[in-house]
């Protein structure tokens, strides 16, 4: 990737307000300091930190603007794209009907535990590796938890940088 154009922000959060799930307000408040960036990194940076000194009910409403996985909203057709495909590399789009059931009792219990849905940075894991995952985490304290599914958030959107990255050298 070139060095990005991060002089105007209006058009930084035009492209890179969706790297946080439904959470635009990331780019927003990182575009003040994006002219300095001068890679990908940079940027990953500098919109982690923004997310990471947001206050608590900021990042609590990070996380639930995320999806269950292989849950409702993917059967609704209300996964944004990144999700969709997200979730389709990780092969959640051909659960079984017994993988479904269990993924849909997962993202019940967890929910009901933590107040949140479970967040993982799926992309290169397996079906298998996602419900083992889910079920290693629902033993976590909350506290444990929510910094975790930040973690994993920040995953995401680098991964997401990534993409959009391999996207542009394509063109």
């Amino acid at each position: 990737m070139s060095k990005p154009d991060n002089s105007n922000a209006d058009d930084f959060v035009q492209r890179y307000g969706g790297i946080y799930e439904h959470s635009p307000w990331v780019a927003r408040e990182a575009a003040a300091d994006a002219a300095d960036c001068d890679s990908l990194e940079c940027i990953a940076e500098l919109m982690a930190d923004c997310v990471d000194n947001a206050s608590t009910e900021r990042r609590l409403t990070l996380i639930r603007a995320h999806p269950d996985l292989a849950g409702r909203a993917q059967i609704a057709g209300e996964l944004t794209p990144d999700s969709i495909e997200e979730q389709a590399r990780a092969g959640l789009t051909q659960c079984t009907a017994e993988e479904y059931k269990r993924f849909q009792d997962l993202n019940d219990r967890y929910l009901q535990k933590f107040g949140f849905p479970f967040v993982m940075a799926v992309r290169d894991s397996s079906r298998a590796e996602i419900l083992a995952a889910f079920e290693l985490r629902l033993a976590n304290d909350p506290r444990v938890e929510f910094e975790t599914a930040l973690t994993e958030i920040h995953k995401i959107a680098r991964l997401r940088l990534q993409a959009m990255q391999a996207k542009e050298t394509e063109k």
